[in-house]
């Protein structure tokens, strides 16, 4: 059976290219190593994000809101993009941000203002009280708001990875190119949710597997699977049941989300210095940095083919650049 996808809008430049890491391939003496572009979906610098996005404003045009609402981290590459499709669709946007202001603005924080968001902050109080009372102001303003949950992982998001999967076998099959581990970041859940239940119905034959940034691999497990399945049933695709395919690892959550630590550190130089390709400290550097080390004692070996998703998150690297 096929997905029944809804309409989305377009985002993003598509297909993002896969390219192979030859130096750093050869610099760890390990298996041969590959990278999905998504730091080049176009989007106000990219990133993962964006394919959701085309799914998720769509239904929001269709809704006939006119303002998009969102949260996540003072950082979020989420909110970032989110800004930049408001801005493309002619919508308001509002971002609801964790904590207080910074005493210095850039980074994704910066592009967020120019993009034209309207920032608040949630201080020491849960965010969704926050997003309540921006909901309910906006209401009053005679605006119709669409609330985008973190990270953009719901239903409607995930299908976007769904069909990103779709255009990685493409890719593969034209390449004529077998890629025994597909590693990515997992965080939200959404993206993760969307390669696993697209690996199932595309034919995907690698394992995928989702290196956690924050959470604890068997609660993101529990989060993946549920999404998965829910977003199956969203997609006409039926009760499907992933759970024995997703597959987490949370050993290098560090001192936790956003603490910049060696792991992270030598990832993003490395990437950098070896192939002129960025990595941003909070996911895809944990991500990559988890992949080299693994790669280093042994869980991946010469003759296998892993393929590194890269998520975007570059814009957020300014915020860091005393830490790296």
């Amino acid at each position: 059976m096929k997905p029944n996808y809804p309409n989305r809008v377009t985002l993003a430049h598509l297909p993002t290219p896969v390219e192979r890491l030859e130096r750093l391939s050869k610099h760890l003496n390990g298996p041969e190593l590959l990278i999905k572009r998504d730091d080049q979906t176009g989007l106000a610098t990219g990133g993962n994000k964006t394919r959701k996005l085309e799914f998720l404003v769509a239904a929001a045009l269709a809704q006939g809101c006119d303002h998009l609402v969102t949260t996540g981290a003072p950082q979020s590459n989420h909110c970032r993009q989110t800004a930049a499709a408001a801005a493309r669709c002619g919508l308001g946007c509002s971002l609801v941000l964790r904590g207080s202001p910074p005493a210095q603005i850039t980074g994704n924080l910066l592009l967020d203002r120019l993009l034209g968001a309207h920032l608040y902050w949630s201080g020491s109080r849960p965010g969704s009280e926050r997003i309540d009372e921006v909901v309910a102001n906006l209401k009053a303003m005679g605006r119709a708001p669409y609330i985008i949950p973190l990270g953009g992982s719901n239903v409607v998001g995930a299908a976007g990875y769904v069909l990103a999967m779709r255009e990685l076998t493409e890719q593969l099959a034209a390449l004529q190119q077998n890629v025994d581990f597909i590693v990515f970041a997992s965080s939200s859940g959404g993206t993760h949710a969307g390669l696993v239940l697209g690996a199932q119905v595309y034919g995907f034959r690698g394992q995928v597997l989702g290196m956690s940034v924050d959470h604890p691999a068997g609660e993101l497990m529990r989060n993946v699977s549920a999404l998965a399945t829910a977003t199956a049933t969203h997609l006409g695709l039926g009760t499907v049941s992933v759970a024995d395919s997703v597959v987490v690892n949370d050993d290098y959550l560090g001192d936790g989300y956003a603490q910049v630590g060696d792991t992270e550190r030598e990832a993003i130089r490395l990437l950098a210095q070896l192939e002129g390709i960025l990595l941003d400290p909070v996911y895809t550097g944990r991500a990559m940095g988890g992949l080299i080390d693994l790669i280093r004692w042994g869980a991946f070996t010469r003759g296998q083919t892993v393929l590194f998703w890269h998520t975007g998150g570059t814009a957020a690297l300014p915020a860091f650049a005393d830490k790296l």
